[in-house]
């Protein structure tokens, strides 16, 4: 077996045990949107990804890493006659999310998976998908490149790959640069986490084909915008990822959308047309 191998097996066990052992605690602080960047009222940035994301009318969508479903059951609420495919690792998070749609009464559009999401392209039909998203679930991959391929895999031509997640800030001061790749290994070991590269993960985006529509910080009003203190709360409550200190302390990472689309057009020598008849 490859080394490669291994550590994306090992990974994928480490975020299942992570999410069976600590699930209940998110949803006593987080509720059913586990989500570090939020509104105050969590409708607003639900509201918000329906709009950035593109969801339409009649869409089949994916989402991959998708908790205990409270994004997805939102969706299907206020989006019309969508389906939507969702996958967790966590065998606790699948019986919640169970439990959650049934109460919703989407059981005719929500659809639950215990799934490593590493493996869409091989439990879900390939090019079936009009969007595939990551809510802040991307960077618990230590195999991105795989990830992407698979995603790629899943989706129909036109369709879409939107991830909201946090990525390591760059500085070109040696030290804070030193400072800010340490706090990101602590929150990777707190969290089972692999907080992406920007750089690393568009380079993929782009050579596999993707034409990327946006990166860009997401447009919430700052007077709506929950400020982190959910997640201060839950480190502080349960001493996972806990800031010990703020002496030294500076924030490490960039809160961002990718939206990019998986062309139509086959031919690469086409590809100058795409954005005129897609």
């Amino acid at each position: 077996m490859s080394k490669a191998k291994v550590l994306y097996n090992n990974n994928s066990e480490k975020v299942r045990a992570f999410y069976n052992d600590h699930t209940e605690k998110f949803l006593a602080v987080y509720g059913n949107i586990i989500q570090a960047f939020r509104t105050d009222n969590v409708s607003i940035y639900l509201d918000y990804t329906i709009k950035s994301a593109q969801f339409k009318k009649g869409e089949h969508l994916l989402d991959a890493g998708c908790g205990i479903c409270g994004p997805a059951v939102y969706f299907a609420e206020n989006v019309s006659d969508i389906r939507i495919d969702a996958c967790t690792i966590s065998e606790v998070q699948a019986e919640k999310a169970k439990s959650l749609i049934k109460n919703s009464n989407q059981i005719e559009s929500v659809f639950i998976l215990n799934e490593d999401y590493h493996k869409i392209d091989k439990v879900y039909n390939l090019e079936s998908y009009d969007c595939v998203y990551f809510l802040e679930s991307f960077g618990h991959s230590n195999q991105k490149n795989m990830l992407i391929d698979a995603c790629w895999n899943v989706l129909k031509p036109g369709g879409r790959l939107y991830i909201k997640d946090l990525f390591k800030r760059l500085s070109d001061d040696e030290w804070e640069q030193l400072r800010i790749d340490q706090i990101c290994d602590q929150i990777d070991n707190a969290y089972q986490y692999y907080i992406p590269n920007l750089n690393e993960v568009l380079d993929k985006i782009r050579s596999k084909g993707f034409v990327l529509n946006f990166v860009k910080i997401p447009e919430v009003d700052l007077s709506t915008f929950e400020h982190l203190k959910i997640s201060n709360d839950f480190q502080n409550l349960f001493d996972i990822g806990k800031i010990t200190s703020w002496d030294d302390y500076i924030f490490p990472i960039d809160f961002l959308e990718i939206y990019a689309t998986k062309p139509i057009k086959d031919n690469m020598k086409d590809m100058h047309l795409y954005f005129m008849n897609k």
